[in-house]
């Protein structure tokens, strides 16, 4: 596969944003070329088109597969596996985030809610710093009931929602001033 160079600067710029974000660059720069590809791609293509050996290729599809960003299809005469990503922007930003989430607040607000049980027999940690866990908490079990109340809109209306942006935090300040 020939990439133009405005590819190129998409895929390099996603492999960038990836390692921002926690992910591998191969893994990032993979999925950008599957999500850009308008027909599936062998893991030996992926490997010529990025110049990426073929074992980071293969690492690199199944961290993707095990995200549920790309998936494993068949083309018929080829027994070679082929390998498309979601092209719903909506439906790969939402299991990002789920995964996120899984990974990385699921266990932190598990350990937050462990402190909070362990902090009542704690006779070293003092009413201040307590309070200072507790707010923590409070603020992870808030943001984990919006996400919770969120992640089953339907993108029609979580678009909507959004565009709203600063009509809503108007309308939230006008409430809160009443």
């Amino acid at each position: 596969m020939i990439l133009s160079p405005t590819m190129q600067k998409y895929i390099l710029h996603w492999g960038e944003m990836g390692t921002r974000w926690g992910v591998n660059r191969t893994v990032a720069q993979i999925h950008a070329l599957l999500y850009l590809s308008n027909a599936p791609l062998t893991a030996e293509d992926i490997s010529d088109t990025l110049t990426v050996a073929r074992s980071n290729v293969s690492t690199s599809l199944k961290e993707l597969q095990s995200w549920g960003l790309a998936r494993a299809v068949h083309v018929l005469g080829d027994r070679r596996d082929h390998f498309v990503a979601h092209q719903d922007v909506w439906e790969i930003f939402r299991v990002v985030v789920e995964e996120r989430k899984k990974r990385e607040l699921d266990p932190t607000l598990t350990v937050l809610r462990e402190c909070k049980l362990e902090a009542d027999n704690d006779t070293a940690l003092d009413a201040a710093t307590r309070a200072k866990m507790d707010e923590v908490l409070v603020f992870m079990e808030t943001f984990m009931k919006a996400y919770d109340d969120f992640k089953g809109l339907p993108p029609a209306t979580l678009q909507r929602f959004l565009r709203m942006g600063g009509k809503v935090a108007r309308f939230l300040s006008d409430a809160d001033d009443e």
